[in-house]
């Protein structure tokens, strides 16, 4: 059975001020999650499932289906802030979604088999697709991984940023992963604040961009998490449930192991407006090394 690749693509963009999913960033009009789909097809990938909002599922589906979906498999699944259980009550004042490993539960309706979860907004690499497929069509045990990268390589210069900080136990697994919020590019590394005290992380951390690969038990252990987090923390107004934050309960109760996965693929991404001239850019110099046609699809 091939393994599915599930997109994240329910973000508005706040930062970046528009639909950044759809913004055009190949020569004939190709997004960065064309790219991705690109490589996850070329990798053996089976499935796109793309994560949307409701307000705007109409409009991707159409675009992406059109570009694409005579050579893969799609659904599209929406993650809107009532999708909760029937225990909890959604505060009338909740607007921010309730975050990315949320969003990957809502897959449960339509994955059964090995999974992938990337952004829609990040530019992974070929051999990142390639190494990720292998693990999930390889790996026969109920182990997770995720495929990391040097955080000097993950820094933009417009702004900070979300990581997920990646710790090695000496084996190549995860010991932990942290999420650190609003991470600022410094001399040597990043910095980030922590409860009013500056943290610095040198340029070759290795942090994940949300690539992992889960197996279909994921949407059990995270339901049951997400449960938990909404009784303790669900009356927060911006409180959030990320995937980090789900891997690193798995290991810390022993329930199982998440492979630190590394290639030698360059990733680049938009957070910011600004970022988007070294995106074309960057995508560009892969199109005249012939990694990619100048008209991907046809």
């Amino acid at each position: 059975m091939k393994p599915t690749l599930l997109v994240l693509a329910a973000g508005m963009g706040s930062r970046y001020g528009s639909l950044k999913q759809l913004d055009a960033f190949g020569p004939t009009g190709e997004t960065i999650i064309d790219y991705s789909v690109y490589d996850a097809i070329k990798a053996g990938f089976g499935k796109i499932v793309f994560i949307v909002r409701e307000s705007f599922k109409k409009e991707i589906q159409d675009i992406f289906s059109k570009r694409f979906g005579d050579r893969i498999e799609l659904q599209f699944i929406t993650q809107e802030l009532d999708k909760v259980p029937e225990f909890f009550t959604l505060p009338p004042e909740r607007q921010k979604p309730w975050g990315t490993a949320h969003a990957v539960l809502m897959g449960a309706e339509v994955i059964d088999e090995p999974f992938g979860v990337i952004n829609a907004d990040d530019y992974y690499g070929v051999n990142s697709y390639k190494t990720l497929a292998e693990f999930l069509t390889n790996d026969t045990s109920e182990d997770y991984a995720v495929v990391s990268y040097f955080l000097k390589n993950t820094l933009s210069e417009h702004g900070t940023v979300n990581r997920g900080v990646c710790y090695d136990d000496g084996t190549g697994n995860l010991s932990k992963i942290v999420e650190r919020l609003k991470i600022k590019k410094v001399e040597g590394g990043g910095a980030f604040d922590d409860n009013g005290n500056e943290q610095f992380l040198e340029n070759n951390t290795l942090v994940s961009m949300n690539m992992f690969g889960f197996k279909p038990n994921f949407f059990k252990y995270a339901g049951e998490q997400f449960n938990d987090f909404l009784r303790s923390r669900g009356t927060e107004e911006k409180s959030e449930f990320f995937i980090p934050l789900v891997i690193d309960n798995l290991i810390n109760v022993g329930v199982l192991n998440v492979k630190l996965l590394t290639c030698d693929a360059e990733w680049f991404g938009v957070t910011y407006k600004e970022d988007k001239p070294y995106v074309v850019g960057r995508i560009n110099e892969l199109i005249n090394k012939g990694v990619y046609p100048a008209d991907l699809w046809t």
